[in-house]
């Protein structure tokens, strides 16, 4: 399966499959970013940090499951990655961007893709402190009690299926990555965790730093800078023993 994204430095992008979308059978999700002036962006950030590149996220409308990529960018500006969406239903895809040499740092694109089959929404959850993920169990201590537009904090805890503390292995230039979706709207935020191996993970909005620190396996705080209130997921991912873990929290934002 081929699909062609043609993107422009706006959110006017178009994304025309040229078949049905089948859920799970790989998909080829191909782009070029053009600039206002016509020209393909071909300049991205590069190095080690998590800042760089693109970022390829695939959310389900209600918020049920994700896909996180980091694809490679061709010199001539050209995206294309294997993308396998899980199941029936409407998903958002999100193209989040770092150039090179625009003014703007930062820019994320969006568009819709119909998977094919019988779409059944999963209703969100409510908030459980601790959840299940291929044996390993991931806890949110404390009750978040989070606001629009503050930052804060969270203190996260992985063990093995031993009860071991996890060891995190650096993914994608972060030791973790907390990516936010509101519920309705699917507004979007990244942050990152952080540690020594990790040097040029930490990122700064405005004069605001959020990004989160671990410097004991099993540890993480986890920086949350949210935008509106509401209800949002937290998919919470990190590398551990080869395996790419995703925590799925609900959180409420006033």
């Amino acid at each position: 399966m081929f699909v062609v994204v043609a993107c422009r430095h706006a959110d006017d992008s178009a994304l025309e499959p040229s078949h049905p979308v089948q859920p799970g059978r790989p998909t080829t999700l191909s782009f070029t970013i053009d600039q206002p002036s016509g020209a393909p962006l071909t300049q991205y950030r590069r190095g080690p940090g998590p800042h760089t590149g693109v970022h390829l996220i695939v959310v389900r409308d209600d918020l049920s499951t994700i896909v996180h990529h980091h694809p490679p960018v061709a010199a001539d500006g050209h995206v294309s990655d294997r993308i396998t969406f899980p199941a029936p239903g409407p998903y958002r895809v999100l193209i989040d961007t770092y150039p090179a040499n625009l003014p703007q740092r930062n820019f994320q694109l969006f568009e819709s893709v119909d998977v094919a089959g019988t779409y059944h929404a999963q209703p969100i959850p409510p908030f459980s402190p601790t959840l299940d993920v291929g044996g390993y169990r991931i806890t949110i201590h404390g009750k978040p009690r989070l606001r629009a537009i503050q930052s804060a904090f969270l203190t996260v805890t992985v063990s093995d299926p031993s009860s071991r503390a996890a060891t995190f292995t650096p993914w994608f230039g972060a030791l973790a990555h907390a990516i936010f979706f509101r519920a309705g709207t699917l507004s979007y935020f990244h942050t990152h965790v952080c540690g020594a191996t990790t040097p040029a993970c930490a990122g700064v909005f405005g004069s605001t730093r959020i990004s989160g620190h671990s410097s004991t396996p099993g540890r993480l705080s986890v920086g949350v800078l949210l935008p509106q209130a509401g209800t949002w997921r937290l998919f919470l991912q990190c590398k551990v023993n080869g395996k790419i873990l995703t925590a799925p929290f609900t959180l409420r934002v006033r």
